[in-house]
C-alpha cells in the first residue's frame, strides 16, 4: 500500500469509526459496519457492508427508513473526511448476522468476497 492509499484509508478508517458509534447508539439492531477498497480504484471500489443483529432487525430498520440514514451519516462523515464517493447509495450494502449464520455459517471474510 502506498503512502498516500494509507493516509487514505486512515481518514477512511476514521469517518466509519464516527458513523458506526453514531449508529450504535440510535439506530436499533445495527452492530458493526466494515469496508472494502482497491485503492486504485478509489472511490469507486469502496464498498460498505452495514450489519444488524437479525434479518428483523434489517427489515425493521429498512421500514424505518434508517437504511436512509445511516447513508446520509456515512455521507455527511466521509465529506468531513474529503472521501466523495459518486455512488455512495449504491455502495452501502445491508447485511445481518443471522443471514450471514444461514447462508455461509458465520464465515464473514468469504460473504464479504462474493
Amino acid at each position: 500500500m502506498r503512502k498516500s492509499d494509507k493516509q487514505l484509508d486512515n481518514r477512511l478508517r476514521g469517518a466509519l469509526m464516527e458513523v458506526c458509534e453514531l449508529a450504535l447508539e440510535s439506530v436499533p439492531g445495527f452492530r458493526w459496519l466494515t469496508h472494502l477498497a482497491d485503492y486504485r480504484r478509489f472511490p469507486d471500489s469502496l464498498r460498505i457492508v452495514c450489519v444488524f443483529d437479525s434479518d428483523d432487525a434489517l427489515t425493521q430498520a429498512r421500514e424505518a427508513r434508517e437504511d436512509d440514514y445511516l447513508c446520509q451519516l456515512l455521507q455527511a462523515k466521509l465529506a468531513a473526511a474529503a472521501i466523495k464517493p459518486a455512488a455512495l447509495r449504491r455502495q452501502v450494502h445491508f447485511d445481518s448476522e443471522e443471514a450471514c449464520q444461514r447462508e455461509h455459517r458465520g464465515n464473514w471474510k468469504r460473504r464479504l468476497s462474493q
